[in-house]
């Protein structure tokens, strides 16, 4: 699977990508663990949460089933209409140009989409909207299909788009390969001057999916978002026969979390 550039935020043609079929994005990424959620539930002070890039709302849907008051922000206004019909309320605005309008929360959780942000624009903005001791809470599938697998998806993107910004292979799998990513997340929220250290934690679990299935969730990527109809055609094609009829897949759900200092 192709890797993310070095600074993500910057391919907004790929950031708002995503809508393209939004039915689809929210069929096919998995859902959050709820150890994980949990725990980001446990350590805010409150309940009244912010979801920034919220998508379809999986993230929002999630933890307003878990009790929480949760308001999205959202740059695509074709996700937000999407999680608006689950009975969500979204704001269409990139995070960094959004206005909060006095308001503050307890967390300020982003799913698998805080790379999108600037680092250290994003945690000032998050640090002004949350509450004296407010949790900043961004989280991130980060998937790790088998060798062949991996090696079959890397090698047809490379094939179909050799001029991506996203990367293809993946010099470490799992969460090494993305640590980079992670650890501009935490840098973000130190130079900010605004948190307290961060935490990185991670939950390790495996998501056994059909062979359509995981087909249908590499069309979600930002890698195959942007791309034509007949580009993602010919990747899908290149992963097809690696995949047989099932491929179980792991998954590290991490998240990179901060206190907001008082």
């Amino acid at each position: 699977m192709p890797t993310l550039p070095s600074e993500p935020h910057r391919e907004h043609h790929v950031s708002r990508s995503f809508g393209v079929d939004p039915d689809r994005y929210d069929r096919a990424r998995p859902r959050y663990p709820d150890v994980v959620l949990d725990r980001i539930v446990a350590a805010a002070p409150g309940r009244h949460l912010l979801d920034v890039g919220c998508g379809t709302g999986i993230e929002a849907r999630q933890l307003r089933g878990a009790g929480c008051t949760v308001l999205g922000v959202e740059p695509d206004e074709r996700m937000a209409a999407f999680a608006r019909r689950t009975g969500l309320e979204v704001e269409v605005a990139p995070f960094e140009d959004w206005n909060a309008a006095g308001r503050t929360f307890d967390a300020v959780v982003a799913g698998t989409a805080w790379h999108w942000i600037d680092p250290v624009a994003g945690a000032v903005k998050a640090a002004a909207v949350l509450r004296p001791g407010g949790l900043l809470a961004p989280v991130w599938h980060i998937f790790a299909p088998p060798a062949d697998v991996a090696e079959a998806a890397a090698e047809a993107y490379l094939r179909v788009v050799p001029d991506s910004p996203l990367r293809p292979g993946v010099a470490r799998p799992g969460v090494p390969g993305y640590q980079p990513l992670l650890t501009r997340a935490a840098d973000g929220m130190r130079a900010s001057g605004a948190f307290a250290e961060p935490d990185q934690w991670h939950v390790e679990w495996d998501h056994a999916y059909s062979r359509d299935e995981w087909l249908e969730q590499m069309l979600t990527t930002g890698g195959m978002t942007s791309l034509r109809p007949e580009q993602r055609d010919e990747v899908l094609a290149g992963v097809e026969a690696a995949v047989g009829d099932t491929v179980t897949v792991h998954i590290s759900t991490v998240a990179v979390t901060a206190r907001r200092q008082t």
